[in-house]
């Protein structure tokens, strides 16, 4: 029977809205919003680790890194550093209902003004192993063709042809690169149109995805409204995909049908064996 997977994407801006003296820290809203989103994934980009700065201007700053802050319980989070700056280090996350049985991280950085990067991480849903990157890719377009075609020789070179595949982030791009690219890596989307998630204010580009191969996608949802435009300047995405059973090896197979056939065969002899089983065959 086919499954439902439920995964979100969200551009998090650090936990802090706005900039300068009058800026606020959103991270305990975020927390607060992460968790009723009920979702199987949650994919994260900007989240810090530590910074310094920040700890000392806010009083309620968490005492743990934002992934392990903003992790439902019961979640696992996994986190890896794409950029460190003057005051502490950000990077994407990766939040799950579900077992993560391992985790890597590749530079993706094209230049030297952007540090980039790519979170691997490998979980078993429903059974089944799934693998999710979380990528933050480029302002430049020319270094997100770049990024995206290093994300595709990442995914020939990691991840087999049959397992199931999720790619999720924040790939700052709106345009058919992204079909192009990505669609020769065998990845697919939903495809209708109108799930803008940037800027949250007055949303009118859809940088956020979700990619997919070996699951079907079902819908988005993007969820508007006042408290979200306060939380980050981005709109968080949500996926819905179907995960298909797991295909069984071919032997395997082979077997479970003769299995199938010998399991009719004796109900049919048990059935002629009762009373009324006599009875019609005679």
């Amino acid at each position: 029977m086919s499954q439902l997977v439920r995964v979100v994407t969200y551009n998090i801006h650090k936990g802090v809205r706005g900039v300068g003296p009058g800026r606020s820290l959103e991270i305990h809203n975020l927390g607060h919003a992460i968790s009723r989103f009920g979702a199987d994934l949650v994919c994260l980009q900007e989240v810090r680790k530590l910074h310094r700065r920040e700890e000392k201007f806010f009083a309620h700053w968490p005492s743990v890194p934002q992934a392990d802050f903003l992790a439902p319980e019961g979640y696992t989070a996994v986190y890896r550093t794409n950029a460190v700056t003057r005051h502490g280090e950000h990077g994407n996350a990766v939040l799950s209902r579900w077992p993560v049985v391992a985790h890597q991280h590749e530079d993706m950085s094209d230049h030297r003004f952007e540090q980039r990067g790519l979170l691997h991480a490998e979980m078993t849903v429903h059974g089944q192993s799934v693998h999710v990157l979380v990528v933050h890719l480029g302002l430049v377009r020319a270094s997100r063709q770049r990024q995206l075609q290093q994300l595709c020789r990442y995914i020939a070179r990691e991840i087999g042809p049959d397992a199931p595949l999720l790619v999720a982030g924040d790939f700052n791009e709106w345009g058919p690169l992204l079909e192009r690219e990505l669609g020769s890596a065998g990845l697919s989307s939903w495809r209708q149109k109108g799930y803008a998630t940037f800027p949250s204010r007055l949303p009118l580009l859809q940088l956020d995805h979700v990619y997919a191969r070996g699951l079907r996608p079902l819908r988005l949802e993007v969820p508007r409204g006042g408290r979200w435009t306060k939380m980050s300047d981005h709109l968080p995405l949500i996926a819905e995909f179907e995960l298909p059973p797991r295909a069984l090896p071919e032997p395997l197979a082979g077997a479970a049908q003769l299995a199938s056939q010998m399991a009719s065969k004796v109900q049919v002899i048990t059935a002629m064996a009762t009373p009324a089983g006599m009875l019609q065959a005679v």
